[in-house]
């Protein structure tokens, strides 16, 4: 129910960005630009926040509209009138309404409950917590851990959609899945073909290299994308 769903939960936050500018940037731009220097897949600091299953940060200027008519008689009548007049094509727009801040979102779906997860992340890239959300309202109020943990409840929204890759389980069993999945595709392209007496023997060699007991190592890298 809600943000939860078995052992996943849906974080999603709206974090406002106070007014102002940093070295003659808007305070909004300083994050993006701070955003886009974190790194992608395995290179992002997220990577090393245990249970993550899916992530992603913006920044969200204002709302947007399409130029749509809305569904009632009215708002009908004068799109059919707009090829009259300019004046009633006006009219059969929707109220535009716009947001007081801007806002740095994220989203996440993670495993396990939100405070554990909030404060493993606090204590894994702290650091860099702290240079993403400085020109957050209220963030100046965050200290460590907890405060943290209390700033984003502050902050989150209620969440429903979760990302369908995840099968429930904690993240070391489902990266062991994914480099267990790669290298024995690996495997089967390699040994095509081999006497039953090699295959048999190769694979006993292949099991004692992807050891799929250890969840620790080898596995599949936290944030890679590929192969």
């Amino acid at each position: 129910m809600g943000n939860v769903s078995n052992n996943a939960y849906a974080l999603t936050c709206l974090c406002p960005i106070m007014p102002g500018h940093h070295h003659g940037t808007a305070y909004s731009d300083e994050i993006r630009h701070r955003l886009q220097k974190w790194g992608l897949h395995e290179q992002s600091p997220m990577a090393q926040v245990p249970q993550t299953y899916l992530t992603r940060f913006f920044v969200l200027d204002d709302v947007y509209y399409e130029a749509l008519s809305g569904p009632d008689f009215w708002s009908r009548w004068y799109e059919v009138m707009s090829f009259f007049s300019d004046r009633f094509r006006l009219a059969a727009l929707p109220r535009e309404d716009h947001l007081q801040s801007k806002y740095l979102v994220w989203c996440c779906n993670i495993h396990g409950d939100l405070d554990t997860y909030l404060r493993g992340m606090w204590a894994a890239i702290g650091d860099e917590i702290r240079v993403l959300w400085e020109f957050c309202y209220g963030f100046d109020e965050v200290k460590g851990a907890d405060t943290f943990v209390h700033y984003i409840k502050q902050c989150q929204l209620d969440a429903s959609l979760f990302f369908v890759g995840s099968n429930d389980e904690p993240l070391e069993e489902q990266l062991k899945g994914l480099y267990l999945k790669q290298e024995f595709s690996r495997f089967a392209a390699e040994h095509q073909g081999l006497p039953a007496a090699e295959l048999q023997q190769a694979f006993r060699a292949f099991i004692v290299r992807v050891q799929p007991d250890n969840l620790n190592a080898p596995s599949w890298q936290p944030g890679r994308s590929r192969p």
